[in-house]
């Protein structure tokens, strides 16, 4: 009984470890282009990211979570000594939480997906042994990290131009704005319903079928393109401001748009990324209650707001630095620009979830960003910081591992 309470205990103190590094390094994807473009203060996000991260991870974080994470390790190579998942799911908690907590104070915007598979991915092999671990899937994450990239930038930059071909490149911007936003709205609350569906809502037992998501995301992007159609009618060119900003008046209009975007992606983003925190906490609660390895564990209303408290106390304290590098430091955003690279990631990440392509929000969105960036050409892009970042991206699942193999030993040696 007394092991009980310290394996659950050191679980959850590292699980919500890990969700801060969750709400310090990934709360960016959906904060960062709404700060990085001016149409939210850097204290309005956070206040935001927030209330609906913690909704997101709260309401839609799981029913019930696989006890090991993403099929990356064989669980009935461990049937005869659960005590080593127990040992592994520690070690790769705290060895993703440590990583994090590094590339946040760099500003480095990483995968906490890969964090934590890189971290189950060194426990296994040496824990365990390498048959142990799924290569396959491996071989799959490392693709995802050109591939996510590449699509969302596509995107962003075929977004963005449609934008300047219909909008910006007028005599009266603001007159095509009243005509098109509609469109650009109906388009972004569609997708980030899907988004929230597909990557959110099926964890508390909502079993949308494709044509139901389908079909419900329609009528929520129709009901909010007429809703802000004549919210748009409303607003009045600014002349003094035209003077000193040509496009001040539409840009108004896209960053109250932003603003809606922003939340549902911080909703979706709590939702679903809240289960890399807690989906090997949850194993290592089952492990250490039932004395087996099972297929799948019941989550703890606890264990859900504990990673949302997590997530929150992340965000409030390191998010920044984050939001700093992807919202301002690759290529300057306007709200236009940041609608165009928020709308993109969204994009991507409901065809990967309709195709089963595993993308990482964070890449998704840089990749984003960098095509807005393209549409403006290359020298409105900043390399270095490019390079920095995709540098931090390839080190993630080695890093993840070695401090996943350094902590499982040492727990092995210290733990009962």
């Amino acid at each position: 009984m007394e092991e009980q309470f310290i394996y659950i205990g050191l679980a959850a103190a590292f699980g919500i470890f890990m969700a801060w590094g969750i709400g310090a390094n990934d709360v960016a994807n959906a904060m960062a282009t709404s700060v990085g473009s001016k149409a939210l203060t850097i204290r309005q996000a956070i206040c935001v990211a927030a209330v609906f991260e913690f909704l997101g991870a709260v309401l839609a974080g799981g029913g019930v979570t696989s006890t090991i994470r993403k099929g990356i390790v064989d669980a009935d190579l461990l049937a005869d000594s659960p005590e080593l998942l127990i040992y592994g799911m520690l070690a790769a908690l705290l060895a993703a939480g440590t990583w994090l907590l590094l590339a946040s104070r760099k500003g480095w915007p990483v995968s906490t997906t890969h964090s934590i598979v890189g971290a189950i991915i060194g426990f296994a092999a040496v824990g365990i042994g390498v048959e142990a671990v799924q290569w396959s899937q491996v071989t799959t994450i490392v693709a995802s990290w050109v591939v996510s990239p590449l699509i969302a930038g596509f995107f962003a930059y075929l977004i963005y131009m449609s934008v300047q071909y219909l909008i910006l490149q007028h005599d009266d911007p603001l007159a095509q704005a009243r005509r098109y936003v509609p469109f650009y709205m109906f388009l972004a609350a569609f997708l980030i319903t899907l988004v929230t569906i597909l990557k959110g809502l099926k964890h508390v037992g909502f079993d949308f079928s494709v044509q139901e998501s389908y079909g419900l995301a329609a009528i929520i992007g129709a009901i909010i393109a007429v809703v802000g159609g004549a919210a748009i009618k409303r607003i009045k060119s600014d002349p003094q401001a035209e003077k000193k900003q040509h496009f001040h008046t539409v840009e108004r209009v896209f960053a109250i748009l932003m603003v809606v975007t922003a939340c549902a992606m911080a909703f979706a983003h709590g939702s679903n990324d809240v289960a890399n925190a807690i989906g090997p906490l949850a194993a290592v609660v089952s492990v250490a209650q039932s004395g087996s390895v099972a297929a799948s564990s019941p989550l703890p209303l606890w264990v859900l707001i504990l990673g949302g408290v997590g997530i929150v106390i992340g965000l409030a304290t390191f998010g920044v630095r984050v939001i700093a590098t992807v919202g301002k430091k690759i290529t300057h955003l306007t709200p236009s620009r940041g609608f165009a690279a928020e709308l993109a990631a969204a994009t991507t990440i409901v065809v990967a979830s309709g195709t089963g392509i595993p993308v990482s929000t964070t890449q998704t969105l840089v990749g984003a960003v960098l095509g807005v960036g393209m549409a403006r050409g290359i020298v409105a892009i900043d390399l270095g910081v490019v390079t920095r970042i995709f540098i931090s991206w390839v080190v993630t699942i080695p890093a993840g591992a070695v401090l996943a193999i350094v902590f499982f030993f040492i727990f092995k040696l210290v733990l009962p």
